[in-house]
């Protein structure tokens, strides 16, 4: 098989990893449940929350081991640690281990949230460096799937069992990325080969799939949809959905053999002419992607810390999607508190306006690079605005103002977290992305936590109960917090523009 092809089936391995490994965002399907079986209180269950974004503290070790270990052998030390993490928790609200306490909890939470760390760094070192001059298209297309993460495992649960949701969860948190890794190990690795063939035709397709799997996730999600359809249905439309992406790497195949076919049909010196100009086209390619590298100057973790950019970069992410995340890792009980009772539909609302959020910037990038390019800055300043203005909407009691608030940040949260990636290997280079990205990401549990507990104690008090596991109902629940956190996005529009002015010249010298 030629390192064509392989390249493109390491991008369909990604997608499958990427499909599984967002864990943690399903954690708001079944947070009330699991708040119950382990009898605790609002604060203790953000304190789990936010001990699964902590895992990220730790993600520069996936990134240094990436570094020094085989890619499948990171793969699998993620893989084997979230079975660990989860696995644990699901013996115990099984009654399977009764010893345990609710720290023993808390760190396996931590442990299996660090587990994502390490499967993610394979996925990013992978899809940059076998798609090094469309890594933006690459990064986009296969993080996307990571948005779908929380509506597979739903719709799995409610097709095998609707009745124990945190028990199912746990169980397939567990499993389903130890499953998946085994298959995607042999695909997930680097290759020699600077770009493959066909790129721009298979980006095509892969786009027009991803979209097709975006608008299905979409639909699936509504409610009038799901009543009519079986759960069963729909979670075997979105299984197919994950095998389209095979095409790509098929057809290439196909292509090349019937080009193989073709040349043999031609005279000698028709053949070596073809041949000088491939190799002629093939050196124009690599002038190309290597004068786009030449122009990003490589920055180790030391440096970057040094560098004013990288703070205002790292708190535009922090009061950007660190926000948003906080908001979906307490959908569960904002939904609840709202008497708003199809909690699992609202999650899948999110999840998959989530999916497209994180592909919108590598489409448009990707289709009018040239046209209209504006730089990471300006990007992430765009998607700032509209969520900011989500959280005030969610002052609106409405269950219509709920779903369009959701819908928003979790398209803006997604589109943050996709623009984030390239931004990171724009600023401050690709060699050492891995250990980079890992220390920009850390802002996610530092923010979990901030955020989080805040809300969790205004929760409490709102909820006027001395009982530890006061439940609180209404709108004053939470009315404070969206406040506070839509102010929070304001400030990070500020520093995002003033990062875009700090960068202006920098990325005009890239056009």
């Amino acid at each position: 098989m030629s390192s064509t092809t392989l390249q493109w089936l390491s991008l369909v391995g990604t997608i499958w990893l990427q499909a599984i490994i967002g864990t943690n965002t399903n954690f708001p399907a079944y947070s009330s449940q699991l708040k119950q079986l382990l009898s605790i209180s609002q604060v203790q269950l953000n304190n789990l929350a936010f001990a699964s974004d902590a895992g990220k503290l730790f993600g520069w070790f996936s990134g240094l081991a990436s570094i020094y270990l085989p890619l499948w052998l990171v793969l699998l030390i993620g893989s084997t640690l979230g079975l660990i993490g989860y696995g644990v928790q699901y013996l115990f609200i099984t009654n399977q281990i009764s010893s345990l306490s609710y720290w023993h909890v808390f760190l396996l939470t931590f442990l299996a949230g660090n587990s994502i760390c390490w499967i993610n760094t394979v996925c990013y070192v992978v899809t940059i460096r076998n798609f090094l001059s469309d890594r933006q298209a690459a990064v986009g297309i296969t993080t996307s799937y990571q948005g779908l993460s929380a509506k597979i495992y739903a719709n799995i649960v409610d097709a095998v069992s609707p009745e124990k949701h945190a028990r199912a969860f746990l169980f397939l948190n567990s499993l389903l990325p130890v499953i998946v890794g085994l298959i995607a190990a042999p695909l997930v690795r680097e290759f020699d080969a600077t770009s493959p063939k066909h790129t721009r035709d298979g980006f095509a397709v892969m786009f027009v799939i991803t979209i097709f799997t975006g608008i299905y996730a979409v639909l699936s999600s509504l409610q009038f949809v799901t009543s009519k359809a079986s759960s069963l249905g729909i979670m075997t439309g979105i299984l197919v959905s994950l095998l389209l992406p095979l095409l790509v790497p098929l057809s290439v195949k196909m292509k090349e053999i019937q080009e193989n076919r073709e040349k043999l049909r031609v005279y000698h010196f028709t053949m070596e002419e073809n041949n000088s100009a491939e190799r002629v086209e093939n050196e124009v390619k690599e002038g190309e992607v290597q004068e786009e590298v030449g122009i990003i100057e490589e920055v180790g973790v030391k440096l970057m810390l040094r560098r004013i950019n990288f703070w205002l970069y790292f708190f535009v992410y922090f009061f950007g999607a660190t926000v948003g995340l906080v908001y979906l890792n307490n959908l569960g009980q904002i939904a609840e508190s709202r008497g708003c009772s199809n909690t699992s539909s609202l999650v899948s609302l999110s999840s998959s306006f989530g999916f497209f959020g994180r592909l919108m910037p590598s489409l448009m990038y990707y289709f009018y690079w040239g046209k209209c390019r504006i730089s990471r800055p300006a990007s992430l300043l765009a998607v700032m605005v509209p969520t900011s203005g989500a959280f005030f909407l969610l002052l609106n009691k409405t269950d219509l103002a709920l779903y369009v608030s959701t819908a928003v940040i979790g398209v803006c949260t997604g589109a943050i977290t996709s623009i984030a990636v390239s931004t990171t290997t724009e600023l401050f280079g690709t060699k050492h992305f891995s250990v980079n990205h890992n220390v920009v990401v850390a802002n996610i549990p530092i923010g979990s936590f901030i955020f989080g507990y805040s809300a969790a104690l205004v929760y409490h008090k709102e909820g006027h109960g001395h009982d530890e596991q006061v439940q609180c109902m209404g709108m004053e629940c939470y009315r404070n917090t969206f406040i506070i956190w839509g102010s929070l996005c304001f400030v990070g529009i500020l520093l995002a523009l003033i990062l875009h002015a700090r960068t202006r010249k920098f990325y005009s010298q890239k056009q």
